[in-house]
């Protein structure tokens, strides 16, 4: 069993599977197999790459939350030792990790289960939350007439002095899959967040829904090539081969009017 995946690419579009980033599993979660949702990035300062992700716990009392490092970003990664969050049900999943541009600060964004997304100050080792602080409401599920009854998959991205929080919902998976990508912004990393149904009074925040071949696109990251071109990655699922489950898509996206379109 895989506990999570690797692959590379230099253009995209062809990918070479790497094994596994993950090839230990933690103490904490050596007798399950439910590995998920990593979020990777560099440390500049730590000199390493630090990995937040999702796992089942031996005791089965609700997702907990982990970290582990590495010297490559196809690992593999050796996870800390302990959990880094515990959490019942399902609500400490989905991590996104950010370094405000502005201010160096390190904040942490989490959640689902039917509860709000939140964000909080880390410690700028990413070993804790930064001694008093609190988690902040960043967006509450059922604001909009769709998709958002459960929301996850937090994504920050910063543009031209704006905070972006790309979120999905309702359902990722399945024979009722029904998700999609929606957006609220921020002056501040830790909000207030205006989604955008909220903005434009429809009540509709999603930018990225189902069209003709592929349902149920979601949990996305942005990230940003050589030439300055922004591209936004997600899951969803091939409608003519549902039965493969989800797959990885690429589009491009531009900020026009001060909110995020994806293009195809």
């Amino acid at each position: 069993m895989i506990n999570i995946q690797v692959a590379w690419s230099t253009d995209h579009e062809h990918w070479t599977y790497a094994g596994d980033a993950l090839p230990q599993k933690p103490s904490w979660a050596s007798n399950t197999q439910n590995f998920w949702a990593p979020d990777v990035f560099f440390d500049a300062k730590l000199n390493k790459f630090v990995m937040f992700f999702s796992a089942d716990p031996n005791e089965l009392t609700g997702k907990w939350m982990g970290i582990a490092y590495a010297d490559n970003p196809l690992g593999p990664f050796i996870d800390r030792g302990t959990p880094f969050m515990k959490g019942p049900s399902f609500h400490c999943i989905d991590p996104k990790a950010f370094v405000d541009p502005k201010t160096g600060k390190h904040f942490l964004y989490w959640g689902s289960d039917f509860q709000p997304l939140r964000v909080q100050e880390m410690k700028d080792d990413w070993s804790d939350f930064k001694d008093g602080s609190q988690p902040t409401v960043a967006v509450e599920p059922g604001k909009d007439k769709s998709y958002s009854n459960l929301i996850e998959g937090s994504w920050l991205d910063y543009d031209n002095g704006t905070y972006y929080l790309y979120y999905s919902g309702d359902n990722c998976c399945g024979v009722g899959a029904n998700y999609a990508v929606m957006i609220a912004k921020a002056d501040n990393p830790l909000g207030p967040f205006l989604r955008l149904g909220e903005s434009d009074k429809t009540l509709n925040s999603a930018i990225l829904v189902k069209d003709a071949v592929y349902t149920a696109p979601g949990h996305n990251s942005i990230f940003t090539d050589e030439e300055g071109n922004k591209f936004i990655a997600y899951h969803a699922i091939e409608i003519v081969r549902k039965e493969k489950g989800r797959v990885m898509c690429i589009s491009p996206i531009k900020y026009q009017n001060g909110w995020p379109v994806v293009t195809k």
